[in-house]
């Protein structure tokens, strides 16, 4: 079972600039803003690098005793060796602060990745005219540190008290959307309405850009309508950008309204609906596209649709987009893999996920993170463990996520031994700062394995606040070993923090109860009442043959409810024969036993479970899609109802896959 992915909200910015006087320049200071990976559309900068190349390729011919060196040094870009060699050349030859060659050795060692050395090379230029500087800007815009631009930016308005022109506008636009500053935007594009750089429409298609990826699309479209000619570039821009802002219908009115869409354009726009949720609308427009013909030349929007498959658990869906890739030619294509590893993974198919992932001949570390996660979250703790280390023996270094996945698997097999070695080494051996979600899964490996005084300290020596998931995951472990003091101890903390879930409080209301801390249950239900606490509805969903059905906790629809509710019954009886004893925690403290149990009874996954059963047939896999985490109560048999009638004993195989995530959850059950 897993959870639709919340965006990450780490993108910080402290940068602080100051428009001038005479309103012709800014000084900044401070140091970048944090990173956030979002689909950006590669045509925007190529697009840019054509438009800078061109001016150069003009003065080249008025500089003519120094365009063979420039020639040479063009052509080595992409060469770090060749690079360097043709750097020492020039010196020797006494032409290295000869214009254009410092701006050409910017060039080709920012393409060699090599930025390090360009910027040493900046720093030694005594002249810097306005093309070394558009150059290092441009390297810098695609480089993993865009804030390294702001000093720059100011060295050149500043110390070389240069004014930047429309190349340096445009690189600078790249610059502030990677950053996510639209107030710097704001300011750069305050600037270009008072250069005489104006009307450019390169410029403003890079602001279109910048705007979008800044959160305001609305700005965005202001530019664009401004524009005298729109090429497929900005269109796409503005599109992603409504789309990737959650505002799907003006994005596909826009979309509608687009000449000549190319795949370019449908890729954004299907990105767009999926970053945000809306999965459903976007496979609807790759099917909208398959029938318009348009041709798959870029594997890009195959691995994007099919992540969304994943965040839908649709299964038989993802299934059909594997097929699409392997009649496409894309089966081999590594970024298709790792989508199908994931879908896979999501839907409960391990197996499967575990097949894509051999297949895949060059692997990075997404590959082998992807598949290491969906082993942790399928309990094969063995597997997860094993292919990390095959995955350090082939020299792909860990990252992150990674580790969440070792350790949570650590967690869930009781390998409290090997999740601190694992903990440990994230930080001895590769540098890695636990995160609050490295620290959440360690306690909880503590946690289950009884660890409950050590859990307890770590949280409050750790370096994040505990939030509420972290506090209940402890009190759920404490309930479990019965430590009741800890548990009112714990409990008093988690209450202060005045918790936003309902089954938090419900959890804290029984642990009271069964503690006969009366004062305090009161004190719990005039929270929930004081902050208008509801529990969200649980539903589920399932396909069974040609059958889709949405079910509600504690509602059954009325043309299936005889078959469900007798089905269920039978299915209750043969298990409590089997020393079936539901587990009531979950379930509100002062209710009645038998209420308490008939509420687990109609839980939506059961039903779900259940109608699957009914409607398919014996030997088949059930998926279930839930918009809620399962309750350990649940317990699912498989098996046909002629087999539990005939008293058979080696029937209610079970076999039930839980995801660690909230939505998007697939329980898969095989007969």
């Amino acid at each position: 079972m897993h959870a639709k992915r919340k965006p990450d909200a780490e993108s910080r910015e402290r940068c602080v600039v100051a428009v001038d006087q005479q309103g012709e320049g800014w000084h900044s200071l401070g140091d970048g803003g944090g990173k956030r990976r979002r689909i950006i559309d590669q045509s925007i900068q190529n697009e840019r690098l054509r438009y800078w190349g061109g001016r150069h390729e003009a003065d080249l011919c008025m500089l003519s005793p120094a365009a063979t060196a420039v020639a040479a040094v063009r052509a080595t870009a992409g060469s770090p060796a060749a690079v360097r060699g043709m750097h020492a050349r020039i010196l020797k030859e006494g032409l290295a602060h000869h214009p254009p060659n410092p701006a050409a050795l910017v060039s080709a060692y920012a393409k060699s990745r090599l930025l390090p050395d360009a910027l040493h090379l900046f720093d030694e230029t005594p002249r810097r005219d306005i093309y070394i500087y558009s150059s290092l800007l441009t390297a810098v815009s695609h480089s993993a540190s865009p804030e390294l631009a702001l000093p720059i930016l100011r060295c050149m308005l500043s110390a070389d008290a240069l004014h930047p022109d429309h190349f340096v506008i445009s690189s600078v636009a790249s610059v502030f959307a990677r950053l996510r500053s639209r107030r710097l935007g704001r300011q750069l594009h305050a600037h270009f309405v008072a250069s005489p750089y104006n009307g450019d429409d390169v410029v403003k298609s890079s602001l279109v850009d910048m705007y979008c990826k800044c959160g305001s699309p609305d700005d965005g479209r202001k530019v664009f309508d401004s524009m005298s000619a729109k090429n497929s570039v900005v269109w796409t821009a503005l599109v992603s950008g409504y789309a990737s802002n959650g505002r799907s219908e003006e994005a596909l009115q826009l979309f509608r309204s687009m000449p000549g869409r190319n795949l370019f354009a449908w890729t954004a726009l299907i990105s767009g609906l999926v970053n945000t949720g809306e999965s459903v609308g976007a496979v609807e427009l790759f099917v909208e596209m398959r029938r318009d013909g348009v041709r798959i030349d870029d594997a890009f929007v195959l691995s994007i649709v099919i992540g969304g498959s994943a965040d839908l658990a649709a299964f038989v869906l993802g299934r059909q987009l594997h097929g699409s890739a392997m009649r496409l030619g894309f089966l081999s294509n590594m970024i298709v893999g790792n989508a199908l590893i994931d879908m896979y993974s999501k839907c409960s198919d391990i197996l499967s996920a575990r097949e894509v992932f051999e297949g895949i001949t060059f692997r990075d570390v997404i590959s082998w993170t992807t598949m290491v996660v969906g082993e942790a979250q399928h309990g094969r703790a063995e597997e997860a463990l094993a292919l990390y280390d095959r995955m350090v023996l082939a020299g792909a270094k860990p990252n992150e996520v990674t580790f969440v996945g070792l350790i949570y698997a650590c967690s869930h097999a009781g390998l409290v031994q090997k999740g601190r070695q694992l903990f440990e080494s994230m930080k001895n051996e590769y540098g890695i700062t636990p995160r609050l979600q490295h620290y959440t899964c360690y306690l909880d490996l503590l946690s289950r394995s009884g660890h409950l005084l050590e859990a307890e300290e770590l949280m409050t020596t750790m370096p994040y606040e505990p939030d509420e998931a972290t506090w209940g995951a402890l009190l759920s472990a404490c309930t479990k070993y019965k430590d009741a003091e800890m548990c009112i101890r714990i409990s008093d903390k988690l209450l202060e923090l005045q918790p936003k879930d309902s089954s938090t409080y419900i959890l804290l209301s029984n642990v009271y109860a069964v503690n006969g801390k009366w004062d305090s249950v009161a004190k719990v239900r005039k929270c929930m009442i004081g902050l208008d606490i509801r529990k969200e509805p649980g539903y589920s969903w399932i396909e069974a043959g040609r059958e889709f059905r949405l079910f509600h906790a504690g509602e059954v629809p009325l043309d299936v409810r005889e078959e469900i509710m007798v089905f269920l019954e039978e299915m209750v009886l043969e298990m409590r024969k089997r020393g079936y004893v539901p587990d009531t925690s979950s379930v509100m403290h002062d209710l009645e036993e038998s209420e308490k149990e008939h509420h687990l009874f109609l839980h939506s996954e059961r039903l779900a479970v259940a109608f699957g059963l009914i409607k398919s047939p014996p030997g088949s896999v059930i998926r279930v899609v839930k918009n809620l985490r399962v309750e350990n109560a649940l317990v699912v048999n498989s098996g046909s109802r002629e087999d539990l009638s005939s008293g058979r004993e080696d029937i209610l195989l079970v076999y039930v896959v839980l995801a660690l995530w909230t939505y998007g959850n697939a329980i898969a059950i095989h007969a």
